[in-house]
């Protein structure tokens, strides 16, 4: 378990922003007349899904690993995921020169395992059971004394992800609104840090499947409730939220708006379509947000985080 559960502060904010500048893009934020219409506001589109890796989580990746003692880097790094963790912490460790371990589920597609080996890392496979993915993780970390960097449950990465909304707070004056998607609550949390020091009357909303709401239901019961088996296309969203990240959603984000499957293939459709640009159903879930019309946002200046790319081309959402 992560020992890095006290939320940032400003100075961490400070220092992550230093450590992140020097190795991710400064991602661009687009506009869209289409969307701004349709929606009736101003949106400023922060697009994550152009940086490294082709998601927001090579910022996070990037700092927890920069911020590691030369006695920890000999040791290595190690993480459990199938996703776009994986492939950040393999590229963060690779530019750092330390070793990083990955553990992933047999059954992970092997396009994935593939982009892990390729930024350098070394790739254990195990069952496709959480209880797997964990013990196996352990038990590195019991025999290399490797540092485990969680995906969103580690005060590092959330400092790291806060480095999009301090560029996006930076490059837009006066937002109403930051907008970004929630899974397991590392983003939305970098999101209300940096708006809480850096721009304290911007409001912070979450965006999430109504297949995978655990976070919505967290909020509203006032404690963590477990994902329940979720069917969502919007797979980067699957994970429930962590101590860390519950604790600073509950005290800085104003609501988690859910949304339906289909309403998340349509607007991943209309980014496409609209904007040209390449998102991951993940990305399209706060553009759903603001389609489906329930968010107060006629007139103001909202800012909305493309959390990433990475799509399967293959297997397109609309394809029969």
């Amino acid at each position: 378990m992560s020992t890095f559960l006290t939320p940032p502060g400003r100075s961490e904010l400070v220092e992550a922003r230093a450590r992140v500048e020097r190795h991710a893009h400064r991602t661009p934020v687009l506009t869209s007349s289409y969307f701004d219409h349709l929606i009736g506001a101003s949106l400023f589109f922060k697009c994550e899904n152009f940086q490294k890796v082709g998601a927001f989580k090579f910022r996070g990746a990037c700092n927890a690993v920069f911020s590691l003692s030369p006695e920890e880097l000999e040791r290595g790094v190690v993480a459990h995921s199938s996703g776009n963790h994986a492939q950040a912490l393999a590229l963060a460790a690779r530019l750092r020169g330390t070793r990083a371990t990955i553990v992933m589920p047999e059954n992970a597609t092997a396009i994935k395992v593939a982009a892990v080996r390729d930024y350098g890392a070394d790739v254990v496979l195990c069952q496709p059971t959480q209880e797997s993915r964990e013990g196996e993780t352990a038990r590195i970390v019991e025999e290399t004394g490797a540092s485990l960097i969680h995906p969103f449950n580690d005060s590092r990465i959330v400092a790291g992800q806060s480095t999009a909304a301090q560029e996006l707070l930076e490059d837009v004056d006066a937002l109403d609104m930051i907008l970004a998607p929630v899974g397991g609550g590392g983003l939305l949390s970098g999101c209300a840090l940096a708006a809480h020091h850096y721009s304290p009357k911007v409001r912070i909303v979450g965006a999430e499947p109504a297949a995978a709401d655990d976070a919505a239901r967290s909020l509203q019961e006032g404690h963590i409730l477990p994902a329940l088996p979720p069917t969502t296309i919007a797979d980067g969203l699957l994970t429930s939220l962590g101590e860390l990240t519950f604790s600073i959603l509950r005290d800085h984000v104003e609501q988690i708006v859910t949304v339906e499957e289909a309403a998340i293939v349509e607007a991943m459709r209309a980014v496409w379509e609209r904007m040209k640009i390449l998102i991951e159903p993940s990305s399209a879930v706060p553009v759903a947000a603001l389609l489906k019309g329930d968010l107060e946002v006629h007139g103001k200046r909202v800012g909305v985080i493309l959390s990433g790319g990475n799509v399967d081309l293959d297997r397109l959402p609309w394809q029969a």
